[in-house]
């Protein structure tokens, strides 16, 4: 089969690798319609995950068409439509007992690994190196689903792909950082990054009853779509963030700050962002994170800080201080999808959120190396990718095929 496979910093491969075949049980095999680029696959495409191997195939949102299902495996049956969420969970140890999917104890084969790093082991991930189980990833013709009678959601047929594609990853990811601000009605919430999962973050906010969003970024066609959604903006190379948050505040803060950027902050943000790359460059941090450290200080005293951008390491001069003094919550998770899945299912059902508004780009399977460098350069007024393995004429331009219709 063809598959999307990491040979190296910022090279992506579309190759033949072999077709995944039934380990377990309680596996299934899918053959996938739809997968997307992930942000976090971008920290794979810059080199920055450890233990990627060459040939590694990537990606963690995808969805497809059941294809074959082990003997013991009583929840799928071939022909079913399915999302599968990127977190791999056993659904019967303590964690997965509890709601926390992505801390499960049982699907991490290189627990070891990752417990020397983080002092204990999430759950297993597709597509993200051997640190995380070293599955192979979902931006491929077809995927076997380890534990599939308890991951994948099944979804009705008068939903598109693009509409319910984003149940994998993003729109759980965005909903959850939303539902860690606790809210009660009536909250300014502040969030950094309008990339897809600030999005998400930013129109569960709402739905949540936030009044106020404010919204951070640069690039323009990002501020634009969070300004679609009811946001504020803010354009941080404009504005000092700090000063602007106060300002719409009136000295007090935001009521919760969603960090949806993670370790790889812009540099350009600010000089401490700048210092940040250089120790990570020179192997002195493993991240970048100017966003938190803003973040801290723009919540309000006692207010919520909701972390959904990935982290990886060490993270240098937090300001605990600050945080310890005015009375701060911090709330972060991988997120447990399945937890999510049938409310926001039922969401997307109901018409309360439209998840295809993030997508600027469609195309098939062997455009992906290509689009991995539109994605991360935001070069085409591009926001989130969608492949098509299969698909043959698709537009690239997602906004051109609207166009025409």
């Amino acid at each position: 089969m063809k598959a999307l496979a990491w040979h190296g910093k910022a090279d992506i491969r579309c190759e033949e690798v072999p077709d995944p075949k039934i380990e377990h049980p309680r596996d299934a095999i899918i053959k996938v319609t739809a997968c997307a680029i992930c942000g976090s696959d971008l920290h794979i495409y810059g080199g920055i995950i450890p233990d990627m191997r060459s040939g590694d195939v990537i990606g963690h949102e995808t969805m497809g068409e059941v294809v074959e299902v082990g003997r013991d495996n009583k929840a799928l049956k071939v022909g079913d439509r399915v999302v599968v969420p990127f977190t791999i969970s056993c659904g019967e140890c303590f964690f997965c007992r509890n709601g926390f999917f992505s801390g499960c104890e049982r699907t991490n084969p290189d627990h070891a690994k990752a417990a020397k790093l983080w002092g204990n082991s999430p759950g297993g991930l597709f597509g993200y190196s051997h640190l995380l189980g070293g599955y192979a990833g979902g931006q491929a013709e077809y995927l076997r689903v380890p534990y599939a009678d308890v991951g994948p959601i099944k979804v009705p047929n008068h939903l598109s792909d693009e509409q319910v594609l984003f149940l994998s990853d993003i729109f759980p990811t965005g909903y959850m950082g939303a539902e860690f601000c606790d809210l009660k009605g009536g909250e300014t919430v502040a969030i950094w990054g309008c990339g897809p999962v600030g999005q998400f973050a930013i129109r569960s906010t709402f739905l949540l009853g936030a009044e106020r969003v404010i919204a951070i970024d640069t690039v323009p066609e990002r501020l634009a779509l969070a300004r679609e959604a009811g946001a504020e903006t803010i354009d941080f190379l404009e504005e000092d963030v700090y000063d602007a948050i106060m300002d719409k505040t009136k000295g007090r803060g935001a009521d919760a700050c969603i960090d949806a950027v993670g370790t790889e902050a812009d540099p350009a943000s600010s000089l401490m962002a700048r210092w940040d790359r250089i120790k990570v460059a020179t192997f002195m941090g493993t991240d970048r994170p100017h966003v938190l450290r803003q973040a801290i200080h723009c919540c309000r005293n006692f207010g919520t800080v909701s972390v959904i951008g990935v982290y990886g390491g060490f993270l240098d001069k937090i300001p605990m201080g600050a945080a310890i003094n005015r009375g701060l919550t911090f709330r972060m998770a991988q997120t447990p999808v399945q937890r999510y899945l049938p409310k926001l299912l039922q969401y997307i059902d109901e018409g309360k959120i439209d998840p295809t508004v993030v997508i600027t780009h469609v195309a098939p399977l062997e455009k992906g190396p290509e689009l991995y460098d539109t994605f991360r350069e935001k070069k085409d007024g591009c926001i989130k990718v969608v492949l098509k393995p299969g698909m043959t004429d698709a537009p690239l331009d997602r906004r051109t095929e609207a166009a025409h219709a």
